[in-house]
């Protein structure tokens, strides 16, 4: 079973690496559910168009409308915006690996598996814990240990085995640190805005 408290640390202390870009994400994700938020590009930049989505969205949600993301805020933008993926959770990248129930045990070798072999060689750039591998479609040593730290770090069992659960959680990780990743990255100084 999923270890939701375990989960939700990771994707905080994932989130608190790139904050701003983080923010900027889950409002513009939450943008297509509440047509109040404007739409915006995760660049990193506290602009004008963030402070003005943070700004509707504390209005919305009844808090202090002070344009500071505080940590009761940042709760409640994440909150909202894990609800509104919980409804949606089919992400488009989970469409690509087999479907429910299919598994790469430790050892194993199909083709589709370079897909996320090459994933996490680009997340190595990222995140410590998780080290390169050759893109070959066989779950060997190397792709194993990254399944594992990510099944750790997802709060799934750590069996190294790739399974539907591990890609969801590896194509959320990609899609967020990756996608919608930027040149222009200011520097955290700390604080919550």
């Amino acid at each position: 079973m999923r270890d939701t408290t375990a989960s939700r640390e990771l994707l905080e202390r994932d989130m608190l690496a790139k904050p701003v870009s983080s923010l900027q994400y889950m409002l513009d994700q939450l943008s297509r559910t509440y047509q109040f938020l404007p739409q915006l590009a995760p660049d990193g930049v506290y602009g004008e168009r963030t402070l003005e989505a943070v700004m509707r969205f504390q209005k919305e949600a009844g808090l202090p409308v002070t344009g500071r993301v505080d940590q009761t805020t940042w709760n409640a933008i994440r909150d909202a915006w894990l609800a509104q993926k919980a409804r949606t959770s089919y992400s488009r990248a989970t469409r690509i690996f087999p479907s429910e129930g299919i598994q790469v045990q430790e050892g194993a070798t199909k083709e589709y598996l370079i897909v996320p072999q090459t994933m996490f060689n680009i997340l190595a750039r990222k995140f410590q814990g998780i080290t390169t591998c050759e893109a070959d479609g066989c779950n060997g040593p190397a792709t194993a240990a990254n399944i594992r730290w990510l099944q750790r770090a997802a709060g799934l069992p750590a069996t190294g085995c790739m399974d539907t659960a591990a890609w969801d959680a590896l194509s959320h990780l990609y899609e967020i640190f990756v996608v919608q990743d930027t040149d222009c990255q200011p520097q955290f100084t700390g604080g919550w805005g």
